[in-house]
């Protein structure tokens, strides 16, 4: 059973890493046309390449069906491409479009334009040193898996 003190580190931790996130989204184009997930499904494809939509389910963590949407969603915005399976016709591979990708390195530029001007007006040299090293317990616990 966790402390109190664990209690209160684990609020904080949840509390200001959603409202990180939540700022950085709203410092980007793809704030208002783009859900969560679906911004997710396009940095996947930029570091992966192709992939199938199953894959990108279960990835996401969430069903094909949903999935499907999001994939008709991001096709009808022109940022992703399908390219059926020469294997099996019946799988696509889906890809990002050269709009995709530019959209997404804009939105990767644009926040980390803003994250760049918070932490010069709002850290200390000494503060930024703090950031680095906690970057690896933070990619330890993003990295979690408990299923």
């Amino acid at each position: 059973m966790a402390k109190q003190s664990d209690l209160e580190l684990i609020s904080e931790v949840r509390t200001t890493v959603t409202r990180l996130v939540k700022k950085l989204r709203r410092h980007s184009a793809t704030g208002i046309t783009l859900s969560l997930t679906e911004r997710s499904v396009m940095g996947l494809l930029n570091r992966s390449g192709e992939m199938l939509p199953n894959e990108l389910a279960a990835a996401e963590k969430i069903t094909t069906q949903s999935m499907s949407q999001i994939l008709n969603h991001l096709s009808a915005l022109g940022y992703i491409n399908r390219r059926a399976s020469k294997e099996d016709k019946r799988k696509s591979f889906i890809s990002l479009s050269a709009k995709g990708a530019a959209m997404v390195k804009r939105v990767g530029e644009e926040k980390d334009n803003w994250l760049y001007q918070a932490l010069m007006h709002t850290c200390t040299a000494a503060e930024i040193q703090v950031l680095k090293k906690a970057l690896v317990p933070l990619k330890k616990i993003v990295d979690f898996e408990d299923d």
